[in-house]
């Protein structure tokens, strides 16, 4: 009988055939991969990158690599009005996304005109057939700015997590975003799903910033669950309409003991004035800065915008009153 030559395996979910008796380390090496760029996962179980040159691939191994995809001077904000979260010290209240740009190079500029210290990363699979395309983190530097993974598009709890996964091998960041939505309609989080998958990723180490409801009582159980900071949605993902519901995002900023961030919904610079007025720790936005005519110049208002609404807040706004109120004394009218 002739020796086996090659098996079959599955790579990213199309069927292809290998060499016999090659690791994993050997293929990425055939695929003209970075190891050092991206994460795999056999048969459903991370492979620590340390030990890719030893795991043999075997008949039938369903294999997923992955990366990380997208998607005026002003005076800085001051040194004693930054924010932590999970004991991680921020100057920029900002989070942007790394989506919906032209491309890279767009992007990379509009991180740079909004000062965000913080962009969110989708886990997509590595293209193979192009191993050499370019990729997010040639453009926006890890090393300089925090990568929040997340896990837009998923719809299950185990999808979510199983995401997350692969992102901590592939980036080793542990601060992550986690949304479960619920349906593709309104993209409104699965509070069940996503309540799960607090409690499941906090217990395996993660430090989960989680995506919900604009609902107190649902964001104080995901605190207790261990969330490290609660990020309502203002109004639906990618809708531009604002904030919906003023009152019940004052009430979870109140009740919270960690950071709260309005997540999704900003259409525009008042937007996020509006957030920071109703005492915010902070923005998460993309659409509106990406899809702008010029999202750098968009990039650049919400910054301002933002800077503004929390030296707003900080200031403490004027009683709102009935009726009228002069500026002027009235009294000594010629």
């Amino acid at each position: 009988m002739s020796p086996v030559t090659s098996i079959g395996i599955t790579l990213n979910g199309e069927r292809r055939r290998v060499a016999a008796g090659m690791t994993i380390a050997d293929l990425a090496q055939e695929l003209g991969l970075a190891p050092e760029k991206v994460a795999v996962e056999r048969n459903l179980a991370i492979v620590p990158r340390s030990t890719l040159p030893q795991v043999v691939l075997g008949e039938g191994d369903m294999l997923e690599i992955v990366h990380f995809v997208g998607g005026g001077d002003h005076a800085p904000v001051a040194v004693d009005d930054c924010w932590q979260v999970a004991g991680r010290t921020f100057r920029s209240r900002l989070i942007v996304g790394t989506g919906k740009y032209r491309d890279f190079e767009q992007n990379a500029a509009a991180v740079a005109a909004s000062g965000a210290e913080i962009v969110t990363v989708a886990v997509r699979r590595v293209n193979v057939s192009d191993p050499k395309a370019p990729m997010l983190t040639d453009y926006i530097d890890p090393r300089k700015i925090t990568y929040l993974p997340n896990t837009a598009g998923c719809f299950t709890g185990d999808e979510a997590i199983r995401t997350l996964r692969l992102a901590r091998e592939a980036g080793g960041w542990d601060l992550v975003k986690l949304e479960v939505l619920g349906e593709a309609k309104t993209l409104y989080p699965d509070m069940v799903e996503t309540l799960r998958a607090t409690e499941i990723l906090a217990k395996e180490g993660f430090l989960p910033m989680v995506y919900c409801v604009d609902d107190p009582i649902a964001a104080k159980r995901l605190e207790d669950a261990g969330a490290v900071a609660i990020m309502p949605l203002g109004a639906p993902i990618g809708s531009g309409l604002g904030i919906q519901n003023r009152v019940t995002i004052r009430l979870i900023v109140e009740g919270a003991g960690v950071p709260v961030l309005v997540d999704a919904g900003v259409g525009t610079a008042s937007d996020a004035a509006v957030a920071m007025e109703l005492g915010c720790d902070g923005v998460l936005m993309n659409t509106a800065i990406a899809e702008a005519r010029d999202p750098v110049l968009m990039a650049a208002a919400m910054k301002s915008a933002v800077e503004a609404g929390r030296m707003a807040y900080r200031a403490g706004r004027m009683a709102q009153r009935r009726y009228a109120d002069p500026s002027s004394p009235l009294a000594g009218l010629i």
